[in-house]
């Protein structure tokens, strides 16, 4: 039986020129993940995390290697490429939620939608988002009138209104209580459960990781551990 497999990271490695200096942000990391699974990725301050996440999501592309998601080579793409697969195929959620503030949170979670040039069903859709994360009493406000924990769900709600392959989520309960953030990871694990999306998870937090199937670590730009 063939595995399905929604990410293939082939090998990757990233150089930043610093001057005289370069910088190996990764190493040669490859790995792979199955559609529909939960991972944890961990390591260190300067291990690779923030540059492994820019490659996944499509915000980067690598120095060297080959990456393959949802069974496209996305390494190779120019930006413009980059930015069609990333709104179409990755959902984002990040620690400081990134809404924008004098818009609605129905408005906020509408904007993939915007920028895949969707007219028809738009705020229809963005509603079902809204009701899927338990907000649909919360359309109209705007996020400096909701909780820290009800501005996540509105991120995250942004983040699934696309149907995307994955969902990368960054230190996504790092601005959260530690009641609030549960609830947030716990709405993280039922999504995957009912819908299937495949959830990235990078964090700090041992109590998140252990939440996953899986986590791999990276140390000086590799693989550490993969388990």
């Amino acid at each position: 039986m063939m595995q399905d497999w929604v990410i293939q990271a082939k090998d990757l490695t990233k150089f930043y020129q610093m001057g005289e200096v370069e910088v190996r942000a990764l190493n040669g990391v490859s790995f792979q993940i199955e559609r529909g699974d939960v991972v944890a990725i961990m390591g260190p301050s300067g291990s690779g995390k923030s540059t492994l996440m820019n490659i996944l999501g499509c915000l980067d592309r690598p120095t060297g290697g080959e990456y393959i998601l949802d069974e496209e080579v996305v390494s190779t793409l120019n930006d413009d490429q980059l930015a069609g697969i990333r709104n179409r195929k990755v959902g984002f959620v990040f620690q400081s939620f990134n809404l924008l503030s004098r818009t609605t949170a129905l408005a906020n979670v509408e904007l993939p939608l915007r920028y895949a040039g969707l007219v028809e069903k738009r705020k229809e859709k963005a509603r079902q988002a809204l009701d899927a994360v338990g907000l649909s009493d919360r359309v109209t406000h705007r996020p400096t009138e909701l909780s820290g924990g009800q501005q996540q769900r509105v991120a995250i709600a942004r983040a699934l209104v696309n149907e995307p392959a994955i969902i990368m989520a960054d230190e996504p309960t790092g601005n959260l209580d530690s009641k609030v953030g549960q609830e947030i990871m716990d709405l993280l694990l039922n999504l995957n459960r009912e819908r299937g999306t495949t959830l990235i998870i990078v964090t700090h937090d041992p109590n998140i990781a252990r939440q996953t199937r899986r986590t791999i670590r990276l140390q000086d730009g590799l693989v550490e551990s993969d388990k």
